[in-house]
């Protein structure tokens, strides 16, 4: 932790003003980048929570479209409030099945994830998909102030409690559990695998380090950063270091990763996902494709067929 402080003290310098002209006061603060490294136990330690405490959950059927059950859900969160999401069950089966934790990108919810979650459960898999802490909420998804980090280790919380779902289903195979996250979901998936210990693959869908390595891009499309004043970016940055995701993912193994990117994606920088690429330890499968954010069809029929060896999906047809 000394460590991580000492580096994100880096970006602080004085703000002053020109010598020459009318007073006016400049933000020299420069935007950089620091050397994560590698999460200590101490740090694993804040995204603990008690795994018995019981979860409240609350199911309302909404509809059955092609043997899949799509139901809204409830349940109770450890940083305080309620998880709200959707739960799709391929309830025609009668086997055990696999299951699989679906995060949504940034800004979004989960049933923007609707489609995708529906695929994976006519392929058998029960899955379920939440909202991030600020999709529960009013105003930005990305504040800016400590929240950030406090809502963003309450979303990691919050999966390993819908892994706390799915393994409480009778129809779910314990030991046939993945996530599919993308864009913000697949960032905080890089952590969640770091975490995690009961997923046994994690796939991690346009996926850059987190939200630092996000707003410190070279690609200056991504960044806010500038804007802010000297103390509100180190305050943020202090804040938001210690758990950026790319510092956890040594930690992922023995869970299997796939990592997908696109080699024209204008939200994710190439280098950015070679980044996590590079601190992603085996076994992993790194694909790339010649599209941009949304990737293509074929992307998604690579990930249904990772999935189908990872964990039991059925294949597709």
């Amino acid at each position: 932790m000394k460590r991580t402080v000492a580096l994100v003290a880096l970006f602080i310098s004085a703000c002053g003003s020109p010598t020459d002209g009318p007073l006016t006061t400049v933000d020299s603060c420069p935007v950089a980048r620091p050397d994560f490294g590698v999460a200590a136990a101490a740090e694993r330690d804040l995204f603990a929570y008690d795994v018995n405490a019981p979860l409240n959950l609350q199911q309302a059927i909404e509809s059955t479209l092609n043997g899949v059950q799509v139901s809204g859900i409830s349940f109770d969160s450890p940083g305080g409030g309620r998880v709200t999401g959707v739960l799709f069950d391929p309830v025609t089966r009668s086997s055990p099945r696999p299951g699989i934790v679906l995060m949504h990108g940034a800004p979004g919810n989960a049933r923007q994830m609707t489609n995708q979650a529906q695929a994976l459960a006519q392929l058998g898999a029960v899955v379920i998909a939440i909202d991030a802490p600020f999709a529960r909420r009013s105003g930005t998804w990305v504040r800016f102030s400590t929240q950030d980090a406090a809502e963003q280790i309450q979303l990691i919380k919050d999966l390993q409690r819908a892994v706390d779902v799915l393994r409480a289903r009778a129809n779910v195979d314990d030991e046939r559990i993945a996530y599919l996250g993308i864009s913000y979901g697949g960032a905080m998936g890089t952590l969640f695998a770091g975490i995690e210990r009961r997923i046994k693959a994690a796939a991690l869908v346009v996926a850059d380090g987190g939200l630092v390595s996000h707003f410190t891009s070279s690609d200056d499309s991504n960044g806010n950063l500038a804007d802010l004043s000297c103390a509100t970016r180190d305050d943020w940055l202090q804040a938001m270091t210690p758990i950026e995701p790319i510092r956890f993912i040594a930690h992922a193994p023995p869970t299997a990763l796939l990592l997908q990117s696109g080699r024209l994606d204008d939200l994710v920088p190439a280098a950015d996902a070679q980044a996590l690429h590079a601190a992603a330890p085996q076994p992993k499968t790194i694909l790339w494709y010649e599209a941009g954010h949304g990737l293509n069809q074929q992307a998604n029929f690579d990930r249904m067929d990772w999935l189908h060896e990872k964990i039991g999906l059925d294949p597709r047809q």
